[in-house]
């Protein structure tokens, strides 16, 4: 029988993949520069972007989460 990941570890795992997200759209965006590929590197700029909304988000979410831990607080 397998036990659930604890709660750090899930969470890390998603930062992870953002990062991963992140990185893999700046590589991508360095070369199509070096190409001279104008459509590819739009393209990166937006994961790129996409990839920093979605730790931001995720940052925000998990504040959140702990600010209701803390304060006792529950959704309406």
């Amino acid at each position: 029988m397998t036990a659930l990941p604890a709660e750090g570890v899930l969470i890390m795992g998603l930062m992870e993949k953002f990062n991963l997200r992140e990185l893999k759209a700046r590589v991508k965006r360095r070369l199509a520069g070096r190409t001279g590929n104008r459509r590819l590197v739009a393209e990166a700029r937006t994961e790129e972007a996409e990839a920093r909304l979605l730790k931001t988000q995720d940052e925000i979410l998990d504040t959140v989460a702990e600010m209701r831990r803390e304060y006792g607080v529950r959704r309406h």
